[in-house]
């Protein structure tokens, strides 16, 4: 028995539903072929669709924020960027007493051009104070960096949380601490009457006085550095060791890793994009040194030894009264910092670290 196609076996055919879609298919099939025809979108969707915010809605969304930030943007305008006008005095032969006020007489003070540059150039003060300031940078960023985050992984090595409160609390107290108090403090212990020199004295040792030995002072000052403001970095890096999840430390210590390999392979890598970020800031303020710091100490060990930027442009402009060659020196000691900024930036950005700003 020949068989027709599309029959059964027994001659039959398929019912008819088998054969053609229901009317129920047929609607999935037209409402699928709808959603997947192109639509006219108005803008407002679009930038939904984007994920983009219009600026009305935010600026509604956000006024709380925006009043609450108001007056700190007020006082930086104020006291950080309506000063800078003040660098054309740099080319300028500026004097204060042509005028009764001294905005006025920046308008009736002579041009000069580039000549305090040319003279901030031949001054051999001047790259005495740049070697100190660049000596003292290098010094404190391979002695000083460090520290803060030994420190801060050896805190939260404490099981004792209330050990590791009192050690944090007393590291980070000397921040709070002037230059004046810690100078005073290093004073009454390395002076030539202090506690250690009265002590060898006593016990027939020479004494000695660390605080006028100028071939020591760049350690000296590095140590006061370590001892005001180690605690405020202790602070920083573990605030970033506590976003660390135990799950890491717990995943490790299954897989074998004692506590060296932990710290090497989880504690660190979660630290790295801190270290990055006040590696590239500490970089852009490689020039500032400090100020206060070596004007207490200046006449202790003299200018050769202390003499850095900022005490030169407060020494040039201040006690001589040259303003215009001080405002050179500061204004080029700032596009230093911003060119060491971007160049530290660009390098984080090489080894894949977000930095200050991202790409």
């Amino acid at each position: 028995m020949s068989l027709t196609a599309g029959s059964r076996p027994d001659g039959t055919r398929p019912p008819a539903a088998v054969e053609e879609p229901t009317a129920a298919v047929a609607t999935v099939v037209a409402a699928s072929a709808k959603e997947r025809a192109p639509r006219k979108t108005s803008k407002a969707g679009k930038a939904g669709k984007a994920g983009k915010v219009p600026f009305k809605i935010r600026l509604r969304r956000d006024r709380t924020l925006i009043l609450m930030t108001l007056p700190v943007m007020v006082l930086l305008l104020l006291f950080n960027y309506v000063p800078l006008l003040g660098n054309v005095v740099a080319f300028q032969e500026y004097d204060p007493y042509v005028s009764s006020n001294g905005v006025t007489a920046i308008f009736h003070s002579p041009w000069v051009g580039v000549e305090q540059f040319s003279r901030m150039i031949d001054d051999p003060l001047f790259w005495s104070a740049a070697k100190n300031t660049i000596v003292l940078f290098v010094l404190q960023l391979v002695l000083f960096f460090p520290i803060p985050i030994a420190l801060a992984l050896l805190i939260n090595s404490v099981i004792r949380p209330r050990v590791r409160a009192v050690a944090q609390a007393i590291m980070y107290l000397p921040h709070f601490f002037s230059w004046v108090l810690v100078v005073t403090v290093f004073q009454q212990i390395f002076g030539g009457a202090g506690i250690i020199a009265q002590t060898l004295e006593d016990h027939g040792w020479s004494g000695f006085d660390l605080m006028t030995n100028a071939g020591l002072f760049k350690y000296l000052v590095t140590a006061q550095a370590v001892w005001k403001d180690a605690g405020w970095g202790i602070i920083v890096f573990l605030a970033a060791l506590a976003a660390v999840s135990t799950d890491l430390y717990e995943a490790a210590a299954m897989d074998g890793a004692g506590r060296w390999r932990r710290m090497w392979h989880v504690t660190l890598p979660a630290l790295r994009p801190v270290i990055a970020l006040l590696l590239v800031l500490r970089v852009g303020d490689a020039l500032s040194v400090g100020f206060e710091q070596f004007l207490l100490q200046r006449y202790a060990v003299g200018a050769g030894a202390s003499e850095v930027l900022d005490t030169y442009v407060w020494n040039m402009g201040i006690q001589n009264g040259d303003f215009s060659y001080a405002a050179a020196v500061g204004l080029v000691k700032g596009a230093i910092g911003l060119c060491l900024v971007l160049a530290a930036n660009k390098f984080a950005h090489l080894l894949g670290e977000q930095g200050v700003y991202q790409k």
